[in-house]
């Protein structure tokens, strides 16, 4: 079976001042604080949510 893609999510801004629905975003992907880092699944619904706090994270693809 082959292994899921994985996308290597760190955040990097804060949320302070942002609309509330960013920072729900941002919990949501399991971040919160500037520093926190997490991998997550690549799929569409994760993407979307990305796509959302693009302003606020990094991203890199893992393999």
């Amino acid at each position: 079976m082959a292994e899921k893609k994985t996308l290597h999510v760190k955040q990097v801004r804060s949320a302070i001042g942002r609309p509330a629905t960013q920072g729900k975003t941002l919990k949501a992907l399991g971040l919160g604080r500037i520093g926190k880092e997490r991998d997550l699944v690549d799929n569409e619904s994760v993407r979307g949510q990305i796509f959302k706090v693009k302003h606020l994270i990094e991203v890199t693809e893992n393999k």
